[in-house]
């Protein structure tokens, strides 16, 4: 299935259905190929996401992935499962607690905490943790449902 077609089949959740409490998740693991297709469209081409020989000299000891791409897939969860289509993204706040390599499995993990009936708008917690339930990310989103 393509990404258009993916898109056709994301589903509908009405505002009134989305309870305080409910999680939604989303598992991936990060590839050589996703970082360095991330490089290209942004531009943030940091040797230490991209270059081995300069990554073994840091801290980390070996190339990482972007910040804001591991962050990024908080949007996906968002947008495709929890509260899903016609979901308005306000705002992110997002605090990166510990790398994320390549071949690292994240699980990202929304859950709704606040409703506010008058403007549809949910705020939930955003987390991703890695394949040893070690949070990388923490973070509280604010979105708006259109229906």
């Amino acid at each position: 299935m393509n990404i258009f077609e993916q898109a056709a089949h994301v589903y509908e959740r009405p505002y009134a259905d989305i309870t305080i409490g409910e999680q939604a998740l989303l598992v991936k693991t990060i590839t050589h190929a996703d970082i360095e297709a991330y490089a290209a469209l942004t531009g943030d081409v940091n040797p230490v996401h991209l270059l081995e020989d300069f990554a073994k000299h840091t801290m980390f000891k070996e190339r990482i992935a972007h910040g804001m791409l591991i962050a990024s897939y908080i949007s996906t969860v968002l947008g495709t499962k929890l509260p899903g289509k016609n979901t308005i993204y306000l705002s992110q706040q997002v605090s990166f607690r510990a790398p994320v390599k390549i071949g690292d499995t994240i699980r990202i993990v929304a859950e709704v905490t606040e409703k506010r009936d008058d403007k549809k708008m949910i705020t939930l917690t955003t987390n991703v943790y890695n394949q040893f339930e070690k949070v990388v990310v923490t973070g509280i989103a604010v979105v708006m449902k259109l229906n």
